[in-house]
C-alpha cells in the first residue's frame, strides 16, 4: 500500500442528503473467495468488495492455485482447486493490512501439506497472531514465528490434521473461522465452542457450500461442528454492502443537522447490528427499509436523520457484534448529551493501531471531555454542538487506521472547521469510494 503524508481536508458543504452504496461486506468477500477456492468447479461473486484487504485474499489463493479473475460484467469468477487441493506456494503470502486475510488464510493452510510464509506491511506486522496460532497447533500444524506472535511468520501445515474441541477464550469470528476452515481438510468432526455469540458468516457460508456443519445452543454458549474431509459445491454468491462501512455515513447524516440519506442494500446480520442498536437507544432516528435476503444473509436499505443523541452505558456483552464499530461510535458520543460509557474492549489496543488510545488523542485535539481507560473510553458529549479543535482545522495522525481515518472524517463534517487527516490512504483497505461518497452527499472531501 501506498502512503500519502500529505494531509486531506473534511469539512462541511451543506446538509448530508441522498442514496448512497457503500462496498460489499468485507468479511463476506474473504470468506466467499477463500470457500469458492475450496470448491471443485467455477462459483460467480456479484458485488465482491475490491479492495486491498480483499485483493491480498486474491492474491493468496491464486499463487496456491485457484484462478480468480472478473469477467466482462465486473463479477468475480473463482475455478477452485477442492478441499485439499492447494498447492505450493513459491514466494510468500504478502497479507498487507488485511488481519482477516491472515488469521483466515492461516487456517486453510494449517491442514494443507504446503509450508507458507505470511508477510504484511508495518501495521499488521505488529498485531498479535497468537491467538489463532494456538488452536491450529493443537490440530498438528507447525509455526515459525517472529517473537511476539506476529509476522512474518511461517506455517507448516499437517495432513492428516488433526479434529480438536476448542473453546474460544475470548470472543473472535476470525479465531473461530481459522479452525472452521483448517477442519474442511480434516478427518472427523472439529468444533468450537464459542461463549459469546460472534458474526456467522462462516457457518452461513460454509452451509450453503454444502459443508457438513451442525450448530447447537448450550445456554448462551454456542457449539458449532464441521466434518471432514469436506466436498464443497461451487455457488453463485451476491455480496451485500458491509454495515462496517455503512456505519459512517450513518453516523454522518445523525450529527449533521437537516440530513436525511439512505443507504442501499446493506447486510443486517444480527451478529453486526450492534452499532445500529446503540445508537437507537441513544435516540437516533434509524430505520430499516425494504427487508429482503440475499444468499442467505438479510439485507435491507437504511435511513438515517439527523437526531438528537443521549449518552448511553454500552453492555460489554454487545462489543464482539461491534467491535470494528467503536470508533465511530466514539465520534457520535462526542455529540450527544451527557457521558456515554464503554467497557469491555481490550482487543481495540491490538486492531490496526491501538483504537482506544489514538480516538482519544483525536477527541481531544477536538476539545472533547473523556477519560481513556485500559478497556474502554467514557466521553461527555457536546449535546449536539459542534466540536471545535484546538486549531482552526485540527490535523488527525491516524496510524495507518482506515477506521480513524473514516471516523475523524465524520468528525470533520460535525466540527466548526473540519479536519485534516495525515493519510487517507489507509482508507482503500476497507471503502475506496468513502471520500467521493461523502462529497456526493453534500461534504467537502479531497
Amino acid at each position: 500500500m501506498s502512503h500519502n503524508p500529505i494531509p486531506r481536508p473534511f469539512s462541511l458543504r451543506g446538509p448530508l442528503r441522498g442514496h448512497a452504496r457503500v462496498p460489499g461486506d468485507k468479511s463476506i468477500s474473504h470468506r466467499a473467495l477463500i470457500l469458492a477456492a475450496m470448491a471443485v468447479g467455477d462459483s460467480r461473486i456479484e458485488g465482491l468488495l475490491e479492495s486491498e484487504d480483499v485483493i491480498a485474499t486474491v492474491a493468496a489463493l491464486w499463487s496456491m492455485g485457484a484462478q480468480v479473475g472478473q469477467d466482462s460484467n465486473g463479477n468475480w469468477a473463482v475455478s477452485g482447486v477442492g478441499v485439499g487441493g492447494l498447492l505450493q506456494p513459491e514466494t510468500a503470502l504478502d497479507m498487507g493490512n488485511s488481519g482477516t486475510s491472515a488469521r483466515l488464510l492461516m487456517g486453510l493452510v494449517a491442514s494443507h501439506a504446503i509450508t507458507a510464509t505470511f508477510i504484511g506491511d508495518p501495521s499488521l506486522s505488529r498485531r498479535p497472531m497468537n491467538r489463532v496460532i494456538e488452536p491450529l497447533s493443537k490440530m498438528g500444524a507447525e509455526f515459525s514465528v517472529t517473537p511476539g506472535g506476529r509476522l512474518p511468520l511461517m506455517v507448516h501445515g499437517r495432513v492428516p490434521a488433526v479434529p480438536i474441541e476448542y473453546r474460544l477464550p475470548v470472543p473472535s469470528a476470525q479465531v473461530k473461522s481459522a479452525v472452521l476452515l483448517a477442519a474442511l481438510n480434516t478427518p472427523g468432526v472439529t468444533r468450537v465452542i464459542e461463549p459469546e455469540r460472534t458474526r456467522d458468516h462462516s457457518e452461513r457460508m460454509l452451509k450453503a457450500f454444502g459443508a457438513d456443519i451442525a450448530i447447537e445452543e448450550a445456554g448462551s454458549e454456542r457449539i458449532i461442528s464441521v466434518t471432514g474431509e469436506a466436498e464443497l459445491r461451487p455457488q453463485n454468491l451476491s455480496i451485500p454492502g458491509d454495515p462496517s462501512s455503512a456505519a459512517f455515513p450513518i453516523v454522518a447524516a445523525l450529527l449533521v443537522p437537516g440530513s436525511d440519506i439512505l443507504v442501499q442494500h446493506v447486510g443486517i446480520n444480527e451478529t453486526r447490528t450492534g452499532l445500529f442498536e446503540v445508537l437507537k437507544e441513544m435516540g437516533a432516528d434509524i430505520v430499516f427499509e425494504n427487508e429482503r435476503e440475499v444468499g442467505g444473509e438479510p439485507v435491507a436499505d437504511i435511513r438515517a436523520r439527523h437526531s438528537v443523541l443521549k449518552g448511553v452505558d454500552v453492555p460489554p456483552e454487545i462489543a464482539p457484534r461491534m467491535i470494528d464499530e467503536f470508533p465511530i461510535l466514539f465520534v457520535a458520543a462526542a455529540l450527544a448529551e451527557g457521558e456515554t460509557k464503554t467497557s469491555g474492549l481490550g482487543e481495540l489496543r491490538v486492531k490496526e493501531s491501538d483504537r482506544l488510545a489514538t480516538m482519544a488523542s483525536g477527541l481531544k485535539q477536538f476539545g472533547v471531555q473523556l477519560d481513556e481507560r485500559e478497556d474502554g473510553l467514557t466521553i461527555t458529549g457536546s449535546g449536539g454542538e459542534k466540536i471545535k479543535g484546538e486549531s482552526a482545522m485540527p490535523e488527525i495522525r491516524t496510524s495507518l487506521d482506515h477506521r480513524i481515518a473514516m471516523s475523524f472524517a465524520v468528525a470533520g463534517l460535525a466540527s466548526e472547521g473540519g479536519v485534516l487527516i495525515d493519510d487517507i490512504s489507509p482508507i482503500a483497505t476497507s471503502f475506496p469510494s468513502f471520500p467521493p461518497m461523502l462529497a456526493d452527499l453534500g461534504a467537502i472531501a479531497p
